[in-house]
């Protein structure tokens, strides 16, 4: 309970401070740390709850001003969601947790194709290949067939026709 207390004068605190920059979720959670498992939700910049604790399995995101990532269920699945705790779209896994933002961008899945989506949330490259690399630099490497085959614990992807992409989803011809 006292955190939950703390977790609200935080938020007014806060929103006293950063009324400027529009609305937000902050994090909240039930018991002495933060951890996958520990029941959490968001507040408002008012001190509202917007996300009841509980309805995620667990929240990634501190604070949500445009994209926030939480898991759904204990299946593992990373969603995205937005201040308004809508749902965006589901998140690529990597290494046990939401992908990582390289060069502006990260992956999602939808109907079991990858695509790309910025740190706003919005959808950058619709999800179409059945492999794709995170962007190094203005450059992924993809592939529209591959296979997935087990490495000692590990996953890769194998594939005779990798090529590249541009940041607008356009095959890069060399």
């Amino acid at each position: 309970m006292k955190k939950i207390i703390y977790g609200i004068i935080i938020t007014l605190f806060i929103s006293s401070c950063n009324s400027e920059r529009g609305g937000y979720l902050i994090k909240f959670y039930e018991g002495e740390y933060d951890e996958i498992g520990v029941p959490s939700g968001y507040l408002n910049s008012e001190g509202d709850t917007v996300v009841p604790i509980g309805k995620y399995y667990y929240c990634y995101t501190d604070t949500i001003r445009d994209l926030g990532m939480v898991m759904e269920n204990e299946t593992g699945k990373i969603i995205g969601i937005d201040q308004n705790a809508t749902k965006l779209f589901e998140v690529f896994k990597y290494d046990n947790g939401p992908d990582y933002l390289e060069s502006g961008l990260f992956r999602i899945v939808r109907n079991g194709k990858i695509g790309y989506a910025n740190q706003y949330g919005e959808i950058i490259i619709k999800p179409r290949f059945a492999c794709a690399y995170p962007f190094d630099g203005d450059f992924a490497k993809v592939s529209d067939n591959c296979e997935t085959e087990d490495d000692g614990g590990y996953s890769i992807w194998k594939s005779d026709s990798w090529y590249l992409i541009t940041k607008d989803g356009k095959r890069f011809r060399q």
